[in-house]
């Protein structure tokens, strides 16, 4: 058996065993709920309990540690470009968004 095969085994084990932990732990929370959560995470609107839950599962789960990192990236090339009178976005801001961001002020800015 290759490397490969076995990297995978291990991937999946381990998400098996995070998605228990967080699953039957009381203090925890799943990815699907971390999703949930992100924007009132984000804006400050978590009750405390739930904002240490949410904090808890940010530390343990790598996955969601990306994921937080990359949406609010998002959110920042998205204002920037809603902001800004420059159709010039960051360097590093994927294609795609930055197509779908400034087709969106465009459509904003007819209907005005």
């Amino acid at each position: 058996m290759n490397v490969t095969f076995w990297k995978r085994v291990a991937a999946e084990a381990t998400r098996l065993w995070e998605g228990a932990l967080f699953k039957f732990h009381p203090r925890m929370i799943t990815c699907r709920e971390f999703d949930s959560f992100v924007v009132d995470y984000l804006d400050d609107k978590l009750p405390i309990a739930q904002r240490r839950k949410f904090e808890l599962h940010l530390k343990t789960c790598e996955s969601c540690r990306d994921y937080l990192t990359a949406y609010e990236k998002t959110v920042e090339i998205g204002q920037a470009l809603l902001i800004s009178e420059s159709d010039n976005p960051p360097a590093d801001a994927p294609e795609d968004l930055v197509k779908a961001i400034l087709d969106a002020r465009r459509s904003a800015q007819g209907s005005n």
